[in-house]
């Protein structure tokens, strides 16, 4: 072996072989970090279909038996899905009944729950900061879901009536 440096192209290439081969690496590991929780990501879109496709057919089943006037179907659904994610979240939390498997409480709850109604997470997430004594908290996350929540429903309302040229109620 020679003790002479490498030629200034040479040392380029090299540097270019090693950045490269790192770079490999580096995308190596992140695919398969991400191929061991693809397999969640599966089952909460299966269970986000699944929970979207029963939205659909009690908020149509509602409107059929109760007609236009008020959303009974919405309410409805709210209230379900608030019930099974309660339900649900505490009979398979650290100290509930039943163990089960992360993946499988992200199917029920972000998936089956979040696909029929985001209302839930909203109201779980909330009895979780009561439950944690953060009063405050948990009404300001009721105020400023309800209040934000109108307030931006509204506004993008007002834009799309102004983008059409259209005029609102």
């Amino acid at each position: 072996m020679s003790s002479e440096p490498l030629p200034a192209t040479a040392r380029v290439a090299s540097a270019r072989r090693l950045a490269f081969g790192s770079a490999l690496v580096a995308a190596a590991a992140l695919a398969l970090s991400f191929a061991g929780s693809l397999g969640t990501y599966f089952w909460v879109a299966v269970g986000s279909a699944l929970g979207g496709m029963a939205r659909f057919w009690c908020g149509e089943v509602a409107f059929r038996l109760a007609g236009p006037a008020f959303p009974w179907g919405t309410l409805f659904i709210n209230i379900l899905g608030s019930f099974v994610i309660g339900l649900f979240g505490t009979l398979t939390g650290p100290n509930g009944r039943f163990l089960v498997e992360p993946t499988g409480r992200h199917f029920v709850m972000a998936g089956l729950c979040g696909g029929y109604t985001t209302f839930s997470a909203f109201s779980w997430q909330t009895l979780n900061l009561i439950n944690d004594g953060e009063w405050l908290r948990a009404g300001g996350n009721v105020v400023g879901s309800v209040v934000l929540c109108l307030a931006a429903v509204w506004a993008g309302h007002v834009l799309a009536l102004g983008l059409d040229g259209m005029k609102g109620p």
